[in-house]
């Protein structure tokens, strides 16, 4: 009986596991050649792979699924468990929004479980288990990862309708999805013959690089980074799920550190006595408000409050959102589980008014045209240099400040026409409307977002998405 030696580094222990079988192609020649040519790139991409590759091909090894799999990363993400692309895939395994919550990653204000290591890991090798069962071949669940099962199931359906093979070479697919597993072939042909490709790996150990220690208080991550002695970069690197300056015990219960930094932080963990452990805290909003409110209450600036909570301009934070605000030091509690669980951010749009003018009727004064719009008398007294009880003649242009939904239905119902003057000319020539507003009228501009968002559902237009 053969008793072979235990791996010498992580690159021998995962040739060893190859199981897929090789892909031979134009396409692999072209992708083999795109990598080797970069040397740099090789270099950066495999060190980074240094603090997780271990684990991947641990829990391969333990599902006996093939070990070529712990190199998808690099067609992934290059190995940067916080890269996002302009489709919102996020990650070193690269999940949609929807696909990681159909595979339980959490994603709320607090983290974002697509990044975790340990959680996208496990979520990648449940989804490629369950992609091999449906097609029982690697190829095609690899390009099902990539464009997804239903794309892949209706590639087949018509190559079966048409009498065609129904392999992955020979199915219509997008160009990403087709380079895709020619991609993961070249990178595996460069671990399994470095040489050949004149390209040096380096050495990566076959020990575990991390262990994971048990959270029992909400904790500041630069304090989280600072008790267990290592760069902030570098705990970022092992927590990346957590995207805010504080780590909430209830929701994530298990840090990750470096293997010989687990018992210093624990360590000076339990030592620790100069103040709080967490400098933040929720707060769940009462009722929908302003910035402004929400600012003064927390105790914040109102910028400050914006930049840690991504709330963009011109929106009123709405009732039942959660808040990242400083924790008082009268504070004891820490962030129930609740809260941490399903803690979330809404907004709605600040009114948005503009400078319009109605055709007075018969009998109508100030108070009907406010009753009519439901506007104060004041403003519109105020508005039009009147007094309280003025009554208009007839076909008088009033002018009213009216929220812009409102402006359209007064436009379509009662010939309601844009002010004259600089605001008409702008508007034919396409510009938006712009007028000073007298004391009284609330007018705020749409935001950029808004009009974009305006324009793509004219067009019937949506974004960029990646199918999985």
């Amino acid at each position: 009986m053969v008793t072979l030696a235990p791996p010498t580094d992580m690159w021998d222990r995962i040739r060893r596991g190859f199981k897929m079988p090789d892909l031979d192609n134009d396409l692999v020649r072209d992708r083999e050649q795109w990598y080797a040519s970069r040397p740099d790139y090789i270099q950066r991409m495999t060190e980074r792979s240094n603090k997780y590759i271990f684990h991947i091909v641990e829990e391969l090894e333990r599902r006996n699924m093939p070990t070529e799999l712990a190199l998808l990363p690099y067609i992934e993400s290059a190995f940067n468990p916080q890269a996002i692309s302009s489709a919102r895939a996020a990650g070193m395994w690269q999940f949609m929004p929807a696909t990681g919550t159909d595979f339980d990653l959490k994603q709320n204000i607090f983290r974002d479980d697509r990044r975790d290591v340990l959680a996208s890991t496990r979520a990648a090798l449940d989804y490629l288990q369950k992609l091999y069962g449906m097609f029982g071949d690697w190829q095609l669940a690899l390009a099902a990862y990539n464009w997804g099962e239903g794309s892949v199931s209706r590639a087949i359906a018509k190559n079966q309708r048409l009498g065609l093979p129904t392999t992955y070479s020979d199915l219509t697919m997008p160009a990403e999805t087709r380079l895709y597993v020619p991609k993961l072939q070249a990178v595996k042909n460069i671990v399994a013959n470095p040489q050949a490709f004149n390209t040096e790996l380096p050495l990566i150990a076959n020990h575990p690089y991390f262990q994971t220690v048990t959270l029992t208080r909400d904790l500041d991550v630069e304090l989280a980074a600072k008790l267990a002695d290592v760069r902030l970069e570098d705990f970022r690197a092992l927590n990346p799920a957590a995207h805010k300056p504080v780590i909430i015990a209830a929701g994530t219960p298990q840090i990750l550190l470096p293997w010989d930094n687990a018992a210093v932080f624990q360590r000076n963990f339990d030592a620790f006595s100069q103040g709080q452990y967490a400098s933040w805290t929720a707060w769940v909003v009462p009722t929908t408000m302003t910035v402004a409110d929400a600012a003064q209450r927390s105790g914040m600036s109102e910028a400050d409050l914006r930049s840690i909570n991504n709330v963009p301009p011109r929106m009123l934070i709405k009732s039942g959102s959660t808040l990242i605000v400083p924790r008082g030091a009268r504070v004891k509690e820490d962030v129930a589980a609740v809260v941490a669980d399903s803690g979330h951010l809404s907004f709605q749009p600040e009114i948005v008014t503009r400078r319009t003018t109605v055709k007075a009727g018969r009998s109508d004064n100030v108070a009907s045209i406010a009753r009519r719009y439901n506007l104060k008398p004041a403003n519109v007294a105020e508005w039009n240099d009147v007094n309280a009880n003025h009554a208009f003649k007839r076909g008088y242009s009033v002018v009213v400040y009216l929220p812009i939904r409102a402006t359209v239905a007064a436009r379509a119902g009662t010939g309601v026409g844009v002010a004259r003057g600089h605001a008409a000319a702008s508007s034919k020539r396409g510009a938006p409307v712009k007028a000073s507003a007298p004391r009284g009228a609330n007018v705020v501009k749409v935001p950029a977002s808004s009009k974009q968002q305006v324009v793509r559902e004219k067009r019937g237009g949506t974004p960029a998405k990646k199918k999985r």
